[in-house]
């Protein structure tokens, strides 16, 4: 006998959401982890942000996280604006026609991850914290998985999720390999104080320096996300908080005045990355330890949660099946999530490329493109269901 239904190795937004996902289920869960959250510092604003779907948001609800969560620290998005080359060419998405009170939920990573772990820490009977502890070796045997730890002692389950990040422990002690692209980007991130209310409105440009998006945080507060050739975003996090904000406001085309920076900006790499296999027998890697995406439509860690819903799904639904490491049954939670993030995938890298691109002529097409998507309701809707789960 296993000493826990599921080991969760990963103790991060998706990691935790996961435990609690899988308790609230009747299952016995273990989640190992290097981190506890940090305390928030005063009132500054994370520079790491989340676009949280409708779907994640009814995730988190049902977890019992979204009620801890503080409302003066999230903001609702009624409306997105993207931009083509062409200041004049446009596609916009609005709440009320997609039938929704908000497009997206604004959240910082620091109070997202606070109201998760409050959660998991009141739910001390369905899940057992190994926190902060860190795995050593990884062994799958025929009926069980052994997780051995640094610190000594082991744990013994039926399931071991992976959600330990892009570069997983787990993945790479089982083997698997991943397709990935590191994109000729890195994203420089920063928040700061607007002169012009947002109007709770999200906005993209689609440049030849990049992808930028300024995204509305609560009052008068803006978040931006600026995915830049790597030489032009180094320039970018060099310039001292006045500089910044002039050259944001100059590519944002003056839409939210002036713009004074709150706290430091920060810079990291983009690519993506796709597992060549999510699970293996007594393994289903989930998160970030399964896929990375471009940044530019937001859905990073949604797809973490959307994996989060899946599991949870699959393992409800398994009948008679009462070994929930069951290769067959992990099998429907890969065949589910790949048709997702396939397309997810596909849609933010062909993006990049096209935008980047400067071939003669594909400036044109792009923006055509842009702009007969706005003139099409239907299509228009069908995107931002997708964007919506």
């Amino acid at each position: 006998m296993s000493d826990f239904d599921v080991a969760i190795v990963g103790s991060g937004l998706v990691g935790s959401c996961a435990a609690l996902a899988l308790s609230a289920e009747g299952l016995s869960v273990c989640l190992v982890g290097a981190e506890e959250p940090a305390a928030r510092v005063g009132d500054t604003w994370d520079t790491r942000i989340y676009a949280l779907s409708p779907g994640s948001r009814d995730l988190l609800a049902a977890l019992g996280v979204w009620r801890r969560l503080d409302p003066a620290r999230v903001q609702c998005v009624s409306r997105m604006e993207v931009f083509g080359d062409r200041r004049d060419v446009r596609l916009g998405f609005d709440a009320v026609e997609s039938g929704v009170p908000c497009l997206a939920y604004i959240v910082e990573s620091g109070e997202l991850w606070r109201a998760i772990w409050s959660a998991v820490l009141e739910r001390s009977g369905g899940v057992q914290l190994r926190v902060p502890e860190r795995p050593a070796g990884l062994r799958i045997h025929a009926d069980t998985v052994e997780i051995t730890l640094e610190a000594g002692g082991g744990i013994d389950a039926a399931l071991v999720i992976g959600a330990d990040g892009a570069r997983s422990w787990v993945r790479q002690q089982c083997g698997i390999e991943v397709r990935q692209r590191r994109y000729p980007q890195d994203a420089v991130v920063a928040n700061f104080l607007a002169s012009r209310d947002h109007g709770g409105a999200a906005r993209q440009w689609f440049a030849d320096k990049g992808v930028l998006a300024l995204l509305p945080l609560p009052g008068r507060h803006v978040s931006m996300v600026w995915s830049a050739p790597a030489a032009f975003a180094d320039e970018l996090r060099a310039l001292d908080p006045a500089e910044l904000g002039a050259r944001v406001g100059a590519a944002s085309g003056g839409v939210h005045g002036e713009l004074a920076q709150v706290g430091d900006s920060a810079q990291f790499p983009l690519r993506w990355m796709d597992a060549r296999h999510y699970v293996r027998p007594r393994l289903a890697l989930i998160g970030d330890a399964a896929h990375n995406v471009h940044p530019l439509a937001g859905q990073g860690v949604n797809l973490g949660f959307r994996d989060v819903r899946e599991i949870a799904a699959v393992l409800r639904g398994r009948g008679a099946e009462v070994d929930c490491g069951s290769l067959a049954l992990l099998r429907r939670f890969e065949r589910a999530r790949r048709e997702d993030v396939s397309s997810m995938i596909a849609v933010t890298d062909g993006l990049q490329r096209l935008f980047s691109s400067r071939v003669p002529g594909l400036e044109g097409l792009r923006n055509l493109g842009l702009s007969l998507t706005d003139r099409l309701p239907i299509l228009r809707r069908a995107l931002a269901r997708h964007a919506l789960a």
